[in-house]
């Protein structure tokens, strides 16, 4: 059987984080949290939980994601953030992946919890993630705060079953202030690439964000909530060409 690291990235996560760490428990060789400096009683959480935890300030979501894949001890890993948890059926299918490892990454789903109720449908669900990996078998990708682990190529893929659990919002003015939050994070790293906004790209893909998600992939099934998260889908989008559009603005050479 290999051995697993579970390797966990925090900023004042106390409200989950003990449902993360008691999920891992049996699952788990060695737990690495890298902390943000909490402000919270993340630390002492941790320190109730026989884990190695290593401060580190923010380097960025993926680039603190691949930092905290160096401290790992093991060769294999299992990826979490401090408001995820294994479901049952997820902790029996690793553990039995740990007895008979045979791809380079396995992906599962993960079933979000918005304002205490669990979303089965729009872009949250079944919102495949690859956590359990190789560790040298990939690395942190993508465009921030959005975040994904990669394989190289060539590399190989399975399915895990059950799924990861994870409390998203606990309240509509939380998702509100990651909207304004998660908006200028993309702007920004979408400039810093060289991506350019337009009156197009404002009108068009926030329009197709909500309709992909509340028709195509049938948000409308969970209520009044599925209409919220799909609005919200679109703001976000909106948001970020807007901003990405002013930041061009706001740094066009004078003449």
């Amino acid at each position: 059987m290999v051995k697993l690291s579970a390797v966990i990235i925090t900023y004042n996560e106390e409200e989950h984080l003990e449902k993360c760490l008691v999920s891992l428990k049996h699952v788990a060789d060695e737990i690495v949290v890298v902390d943000s400096h909490s402000t919270d009683r993340t630390k002492a959480i941790c320190a109730a939980h026989d884990v190695r935890f290593v401060g580190q300030s923010f380097l960025g979501y993926k680039e603190q994601k691949n930092f905290a894949l160096t401290q790992a001890k093991y060769g294999y890993i299992l990826s979490l953030d401090g408001d995820e948890a294994l479901s049952d059926d997820l902790k029996k299918s690793i553990i039995e992946i740990k007895k008979n490892w045979s791809k380079d990454g396995y992906y599962c789903n993960r079933l979000n919890n918005y304002c205490g109720q669990w979303i089965r449908h729009s872009d949250w669900y079944p919102d495949r993630k690859l956590r359990l990996f190789k560790k040298d078998s990939g690395s942190w990708q993508g465009i921030n705060p959005h975040d994904s682990f990669k394989l190289k190529p060539g590399k190989t893929s399975g399915r895990l079953k059950g799924d990861l659990l994870h409390w998203i919002y606990r309240d509509y003015e939380e998702h509100n202030q990651k909207i304004e939050r998660f908006s200028s994070i993309a702007a920004q790293a979408y400039f810093d690439l060289g991506i350019k906004s337009s009156i197009l790209k404002i009108l068009w893909r926030p329009s197709w964000a909500f309709f992909k998600a509340y028709v195509l992939r049938r948000g409308f099934l969970d209520g009044f909530n599925g209409w919220v998260i799909c609005v919200q889908t679109f703001n976000v989008t909106f948001l970020k060409y807007i901003k990405l559009r002013a930041l061009w603005k706001s740094n066009k050479p004078s003449a």
